[in-house]
């Protein structure tokens, strides 16, 4: 019976042994191969560029993400598009809202050019009350009336003078293709479509096999305490500035100038003892506006910052094909304004003479940017 019994337990036993070695085996592959995957996952973090895009609200920081979408990750799907149609219309009803109700609070006020028009106002100010109000050719037919308004237009011009959208002009001008049923946006429309940030927003994408993750963050004075969750392993900093704000105060506080701000807040970057290490590209964006003021001489950048007026072109400036010299004025002094005050910022903390470093990126910049590279600064050693 010992005999049976020994006989029947070894082949149990040798199963066993069996399973167990296939067991050890089959868990020491699968122990190489997550090494393996994070080894591979680290050694892609590495190779990976993160960039963090900071500026003051309105800069045009979101609009880069959708660039990059657009120029990078296949753009927008018919779905996505479909989306942000109401966001388009709502740039419309916010445009003409603002525009209207500034007309009788500005100094001195501006009156219609035809005061029939009367009605259809009231009936955009009756607007501002209905939380579900839906598109009719009623609201598109008196919108792109008032908008032909001279007295409207009038108002539009002195923008600078209260807070107005900066795609306003651009979808007023087309009324008509957006009230269609079949309305599909453009990639033109997508990029040009405002909606207020809130929170973080990473967009992932491929450049020349080199990877980039990209974050998108809130420019508002209340939102800019989420920044420092971003600081973490950044590779760059893209500091976008909107050039044309030099006239133009901030949404949150009508007292500060946007320009002034954003130069503030660039020093503030810069000083920081945790972004030290990481390279800074200063992106001066909405140049296209900027040299719509200057061109237009309404609004002159003297007025805002006294120093222009001494200010002469750099001889190493290099203005765009056909550009008017007074714009090319304009786009170097903002962009000293920066690299002055870095300057200084630099000789109140080493009392020695800045040797700028080489900034690396500039030619991933010039990938992502379809050859249109911003101008740019790196940290000073």
């Amino acid at each position: 019976e010992a005999l049976c019994l020994l006989s029947y337990i070894r082949p149990l036993w040798e199963q066993r042994r069996v399973e167990d070695r296939a067991r050890a085996k089959a868990e020491n592959k699968r122990s190489r191969n997550i090494d393996k995957s994070l080894k591979a996952e680290k050694r892609e973090y590495k190779q990976t560029h993160r960039l963090l895009l900071l500026g003051a609200g309105e800069s045009g920081k979101s609009t880069i993400v959708k660039q990059m979408r657009i120029l990078h990750v296949n753009g927008f799907n018919a779905e996505e598009k479909k989306q942000k149609i109401q966001d388009i219309k709502n740039n419309i009803k916010e445009a003409i809202e603002t525009i209207v109700t500034a007309m009788s609070v500005l100094v001195p006020p501006v009156q219609l050019a035809c005061p029939a028009n009367k009605f259809r106002i009231d009936y955009i100010f009756n607007l501002a009350n209905q939380k579900d109000f839906e598109f009719t050719p009623e609201f598109y037919e008196h919108t792109k009336t008032l908008w032909q308004d001279e007295g409207v237009r009038a108002c539009f011009e002195r923008s600078n003078e209260y807070q107005l959208i900066d795609c306003a002009q651009y979808f007023l001008d087309r009324i008509d293709t957006v009230k269609q049923s079949d309305y599909t946006p453009t990639d033109q429309d997508l990029l040009r479509c405002r909606v207020l940030t809130s929170g973080i927003f990473e967009t992932r994408f491929q450049v020349d096999k080199v990877n980039f993750h990209m974050f998108d963050v809130g420019g508002q004075r209340d939102e800019r305490r989420k920044w420092i969750q971003c600081f973490n392993d950044v590779t760059a900093i893209i500091f976008v500035v909107a050039s044309s704000s030099y006239n133009m105060v901030l949404r949150e506080d009508n007292q500060t100038n946007r320009l002034q701000e954003a130069l503030n807040l660039f020093k503030n970057i810069w000083n920081n003892r945790w972004l030290r290490t990481i390279s800074v590209i200063l992106f001066l964006n909405k140049q296209d506006l900027l040299a719509e003021k200057v061109l237009a001489g309404k609004s002159k950048i003297e007025d805002y910052f006294p120093e222009f007026a001494r200010y002469t072109t750099p001889d190493d400036a290099t203005p765009e094909q056909g550009e008017d010299p007074r714009v090319t004025r304009a786009k170097y002094f903002i962009r000293d304004e920066f690299l002055v005050s870095l300057v200084l910022l630099w000789h109140q903390n080493h009392h020695s003479n800045p040797s700028p470093c080489v900034l690396n990126y500039g030619i991933f910049f010039k990938y992502i940017f379809k050859n249109t590279l911003p101008f740019n600064s790196a940290r000073m050693h």
